[in-house]
């Protein structure tokens, strides 16, 4: 298995940007392509934003959880662990905009050293934005206009997608505050981080709880009382649904057989693969990948 300390820093999650070598993920989902209409618990260097277009959901984030109704949108820092879905499993469409610190480029040590400060772990997790303030207005217009630019019927012009996305940056690095929590609250977040990223870098291996809390650098019990907190379910439940997604990109994606993907996603044989699958998808691997083809 891979160090955990090697791996805190990767992403955590795999983003596919719109465009190669530029690291924008732009682009419009809705809840129902997820399990239960709830995306999986994730993290990533990205700063993240949603804009809802239609319906409504709630948003996890580091262990708060907002509303987010139609025509208002959520600004999510960076490396804090997020999801949207829906308790009520009713759709939501969103535009969602996700920018990497890697845009700023390999110079400019003064902006790289103002994303730290701004984006960096003692500040504001998240804001959600709404149409009753004017700079929030702006923010979520800008989000359309960034999306429109990114999707238009022409190849979209790359320096404007770059000033739009520095500027969005720029105007909510104007407006976050330093959290009025303690260093402890880092630290749990460290922990927590460092257990989901374990779990996302070594899901294809046999992984105990003790495993998972050392890469916390916690006892079983410290492991099992942060995730139920902060992550709202169990290290074994979280570590289940993270190979249930990852099996279902590989159905998508590949060719390769429903054995060869049990084995590639932790699972101790084909049958239980199967029998796991069916409990939390509803269906088996088969019919899903048959159903993905045809849509």
């Amino acid at each position: 298995m891979k160090n955990p300390l090697e791996i805190f820093s990767d992403l955590s999650e795999r983003l596919n940007y719109n465009i190669p070598d530029l690291p924008l993920y732009i682009r419009k989902g809705s809840l129902d392509q997820f399990h239960n209409y709830a995306a999986t618990a994730h993290w990533h260097l990205d700063v993240e934003f949603i804009y809802v277009l239609e319906g409504s959901m709630d948003y996890f984030v580091n262990g708060h959880t907002i509303r987010i109704d139609q025509g208002n949108g959520i600004f999510v820092n960076s490396t804090r662990l997020h999801f949207g879905f829906s308790h009520d499993q009713t759709d939501c469409s969103f535009i969602v905009v996700v920018i990497h610190p890697s845009l700023l480029g390999e110079g400019s040590s003064l902006a790289k050293t103002y994303w730290e400060d701004k984006f960096g772990a003692m500040m504001e997790d998240f804001i959600l934005l709404t149409n009753q303030i004017e700079w929030h207005r702006e923010v979520l217009t800008s989000l359309q206009e960034i999306y429109e630019e990114m999707h238009k019927s022409h190849s979209p012009n790359p320096l404007r997608l770059i000033s739009r996305a520095l500027a969005l940056c720029a105007c909510i690095g104007d407006q976050v505050q330093q959290k009025s929590g303690h260093s402890e609250d880092v630290q749990i977040w460290t922990n927590v981080q460092q257990m989901t990223s374990f779990i996302h870098q070594n899901y294809e291996y046999k992984i105990t709880l003790d495993d998972i809390a050392a890469a916390g650098a916690v006892c079983r019990s410290r492991c099992c009382t942060l995730f139920n907190k902060y992550v709202g379910q169990t290290p074994t439940v979280y570590l289940t649904r993270y190979r249930i997604q990852k099996s279902c990109e590989m159905l998508m994606e590949t060719k390769r057989s429903i054995c060869e993907i049990s084995i590639a996603c932790g699972f101790q044989s084909a049958s239980y693969f199967t029998f796991i699958f069916r409990k939390q998808m509803g269906l088996v691997p088969q019919d899903y990948r048959k159903q993905i083809i045809k849509a």
